[in-house]
């Protein structure tokens, strides 16, 4: 038996805690507020400021983990190198960690290191660095924080005008201690989709039939499983996101994000070394193990024999309504009125316009086509709380 700390505890931890559990492992589960989803299923439970160094010391002292895993980005990630070096394994490296926390790393690696594909992008950490970095980006471009997650901070930006608004959010919506932003060249995309990939300790990298979504504001509001792209263009994803874990190292499953522009052509956007939000689609048996489940073989060095589809899924969120601490009175009987339907509620406490609280996950045969499967997951997903997968934050 293993005892891993998970860094973060919402609703991909939480999920990961189960694949844990049922594998019989001890589990503490961290995160800044208590009964977080994760705790609700972990051995233990800590609550406390990752960011703070020194309690994040204080935990790892404690508790003496095999296996430190984080999950969000808000952590004191320079802290995981001591800690590797002290023998504890970091999913899925101290390296990986460090350098996809942060935006400014993980682009320069892609784009100038490993001579990737990506939009064309500068840095600004002043209103006036913003304005002439715009000037040579054009309109429309994206601007966001280094440092941030679930879309907080990002804004479209469509004139000169907006500039100043945008930056103000992006500066209020950055994590941690880095306040610096990204300009970017808006992609005229086609279709987004996230090609989770598998790197393993003891085999080779393996990659999941790729999941398409759609993100509003910078967060996942539906995805669905298989996403049909070419051959070719397929060959060229894998290939990017094999080249891009091999330079962070480690063991562990990545979302690596993509888009595919209305020529055709694939476009490296971002990745995450965890589990990834769109990637709840395989909680709805469209794989024959979830991303969950192979996360954890992964970081166990467990063998992988294959990852193929079983079912074609979608998956949509269900948001939340209103800004309150009392727990939501969820209407569960709608969704799950109808065949080939599952609900996941996460159990988060306290609820705000917007927040994910829950996702519905509808499937079928694999080789049925996936728009009905995203109609059927989003108007049931609207059942649940009475909102809309797509409103406003």
């Amino acid at each position: 038996m293993k005892k891993i700390l998970l860094l973060g505890s919402g609703e991909l931890g939480k999920e990961f805690v189960i694949a844990a559990k049922r594998a019989g492992q001890y589990v503490i589960a961290c995160d800044r507020y208590p009964n977080a989803p994760a705790m609700q299923v972990a051995d233990e439970a800590e609550v406390f400021n990752m960011l703070d160094g020194k309690a994040l010391d204080n935990v790892v002292d404690r508790h003496k983990p095999d296996i430190i895993v984080p999950e969000i980005e808000a952590i004191r990630t320079e802290r995981l190198f001591d800690y590797e070096s002290n023998g504890i394994q970091v999913v899925p490296s101290a390296k990986a960690v460090n350098y996809t926390m942060n935006r400014k790393a993980i682009r320069d690696l892609a784009a100038k290191e490993l001579g990737l594909r990506t939009a064309k992008y500068f840095y600004a950490k002043t209103l006036d660095e913003l304005k002439a970095h715009s000037k040579e980006i054009g309109f429309p471009c994206v601007v966001k924080p280094l440092m941030s997650s679930s879309g907080h901070g990002q804004s479209i930006v469509n004139s000169a005008d907006e500039l100043e608004m945008a930056f103000n959010a992006a500066m209020e919506g950055s994590r941690g201690d880095v306040k610096e932003i990204i300009i970017e060249e808006f992609i005229h995309f086609d279709s987004e989709f996230t090609l989770l990939t598998v790197t393993q300790k003891n085999g080779p990298t393996l990659f999941c039939p790729p999941i398409g979504h759609v993100q509003k504001g910078g967060d996942y509001r539906e995805s669905w499983q298989p996403f049909c792209l070419p051959d070719d263009e397929l060959k060229k994803a894998e290939d990017m996101a094999a080249k891009v874990t091999a330079a962070l190292t480690g063991a562990g499953i990545w979302g690596v994000e993509f888009f595919l522009t209305k020529q055709g052509e694939v476009i490296f956007s971002e990745l995450s070394p965890r589990p990834h939000d769109t990637g709840m689609v395989t909680l709805g048996h469209t794989l024959n193990l979830n991303e969950f489940e192979l996360h954890f073989r992964a970081i166990m060095g467990l063998p992988i024999p294959a990852i193929h589809l079983e079912h074609a899924g979608a998956s949509a969120v269900v948001l939340g309504k209103e800004e309150t601490d009392d727990a939501p009175a969820y209407n569960m009987t709608d969704a799950v009125s109808e065949d080939y339907t599952r609900l996941r509620i996460f159990g988060k406490e306290h609820q705000l316009v917007g927040r994910r609280m829950g996702v519905v996950l509808c499937y079928g045969d694999k080789d049925d086509d996936t728009t009905p499967l995203r109609d059927k997951a989003k108007r049931l997903a609207a059942t649940v709380l009475g909102t809309d997968p797509y409103m406003e934050k």
